[in-house]
């Protein structure tokens, strides 16, 4: 099933004002979500990524911790997101060491009535921007980019995929 084009922004109300959406009468279904993105830097900053010899401590798994924390605190940081009970979050952090980059990519699931699209994506922003605030005294210039929803399923507008 393809994902439906919506004809109007949900978090408006038809006097246009703000409102968090009315989700009470969905039904509950697994749901999932996978975000991607990067930070690319010096390679000498991966090199000390790699080596664990970073001051800091271990970096990428920090980094993993922290966006498994971004993504349960995702409804505080995001006015009109729902409080989600995540039932799984799932971080993998990849070196690629010809591009002195470091790719995220998140994997959230939830039983619920909505979906877990912004917790996957705050998760992958989060553990990005902890590799760049471990790394920064050495590597100002590290530069996080492509952030973006890979795909999701469940609900009521089924499955969606990026396409690039």
């Amino acid at each position: 099933m393809g994902f439906r084009h919506m004809s109007k922004l949900t978090h408006f109300n038809e006097n246009g004002a703000v409102h968090m959406v009315n989700v009470g009468d969905k039904d509950d279904t697994h749901r999932i979500a996978i975000a991607a993105g990067i930070i690319s830097m010096q390679a000498n900053t991966l090199t000390l990524i790699q080596q664990g010899n970073h001051k800091k401590g271990d970096v990428l798994g920090i980094a993993r911790t922290a966006g498994i924390m971004g993504a349960k605190r995702t409804a505080d940081l995001i006015p009109l997101c729902h409080p989600i009970a995540l039932t799984h979050v799932d971080i993998e952090l990849s070196i690629q060491e010809e591009t002195s980059s470091i790719y995220c990519i998140c994997r959230t699931e939830t039983r619920g009535k909505t979906g877990v699209e912004m917790e996957a994506l705050t998760a992958v922003q989060v553990a990005l921007l902890t590799i760049y605030d471990m790394c920064k005294a050495v590597d100002r210039g590290m530069t996080i980019s492509n952030i973006k929803l890979l795909e999701k399923s469940g609900g009521k507008s089924g499955t969606w995929n990026h396409t690039d």
